[in-house]
């Protein structure tokens, strides 16, 4: 089978074993896989979590077709559709557990559509509900909105009752694009001023929870932006992995900030936080309440260039590799 691969000249298509399910796995033939950032760091020969360096095997995310689960694994079975966060997604068959694997609702949702799902949904309803404690009522910023990520993170926060969703981008157009995606306020971190509109919009309290992709630079103005027991979640790192920290105005408003990631998950964290997504949001999913677009389709073949895409960061929602066999 194909699979893209971190070759020594970058990312590139190789023949590889198509690999078995283990007793608690699946075995999908990818239609369809999504593009995360996590991905470039991979691709340049990063480590990330347990892959990387020469070899490793591109992608997060896919969706297409079951065709073979292991003798252990339930609620699944050989030709269903499905979606799901799927290390190696890059390829033409991947295995992942099988608590990673969602039934893709209804027959009107692509497969192309269904692929940009399973790592935001997964990521966000953990950095909202779970890390960051979110509870109905209370407001929510979402720093780097324009991503996949945050476009989910602003619609989540909408589902579970906030009173206001904030979403940031020095964009313009991806800015007046952020209301399609549960944002009742659109603000520019580019101008310095931005958390005295934050305040200005709570009324004078700041912000409830913070859900921070962009870290680095931005990070003493989040606390700035924050109320007093206030939460900031830091899930990327756009901006930067070091920067300036306020540890006094940390102090001072008694924040509780919070990293998350998927690198040192254990898989039975990783199937607690499926489980506990899927019963906050599989109804909305189901309903077609959610939503991610996509930006531009490639083939498999095309791999590179989609990946140079996605690091020239001019794209708005999700970009996806369409696998043809």
């Amino acid at each position: 089978m194909k699979a893209a691969v971190v070759g020594e000249k970058g990312v590139e298509l190789r023949d590889v074993p198509k690999p078995a399910p283990g007793p608690k796995e699946v075995l999908i033939s990818v239609r369809a896989s999504s593009l995360n950032r996590a991905d470039l760091l991979v691709a340049l020969g990063h480590q990330h979590g347990s892959t990387g360096g020469a070899g490793a095997r591109l992608g997060l995310e896919c969706s297409g077709e079951v065709e073979a689960v292991g003798s252990e694994a339930e609620g699944i079975k050989a030709g269903d559709r499905v979606m799901a966060s799927a290390p190696g997604g890059y390829a033409e068959y991947v295995v992942t557990d099988a608590a990673r694997v969602h039934r893709i609702p209804g027959n009107n949702m692509t497969y192309e559509q269904a692929a940009c799902f399973p790592v935001a949904l997964q990521t966000m309803h953990n950095a909202v509900v779970t890390a960051g404690r979110f509870k109905r009522g209370e407001t929510l910023l979402m720093q780097g909105a324009s991503s996949g990520v945050g476009l989910m993170g602003m619609q989540i926060g909408k589902l579970m009752g906030a009173s206001l969703v904030i979403g940031t981008s020095t964009n313009p157009q991806r800015r007046a694009r952020l209301h399609e995606f549960g944002c009742d306020l659109a603000l520019d971190t580019g101008d310095a001023n931005w958390p005295d509109q934050v305040k200005k919009a709570t009324g004078g309290k700041g912000v409830d929870l913070i859900v921070d992709m962009v870290s680095g630079g931005v990070a003493n103005q989040n606390l700035e932006a924050a109320a007093v027991l206030g939460r900031i979640v830091n899930v990327g790192r756009l901006g930067g992995r070091t920067g300036e920290f306020n540890f006094d105005l940390h102090a001072l408003k008694r924040i509780d900030y919070i990293g998350v990631t998927f690198r040192t998950r254990t898989l039975d964290e990783i199937r607690e936080i499926n489980r506990l997504m899927r019963a906050d949001l599989w109804a909305a999913v189901e309903a077609g309440n959610l939503a991610l677009p996509i930006y531009k389709t490639y083939s498999l073949d095309d791999v590179a260039e989609a990946l140079s895409v996605m690091r020239a960061n001019q794209h708005f929602g999700k970009i996806v590799l369409v696998v043809s066999k």
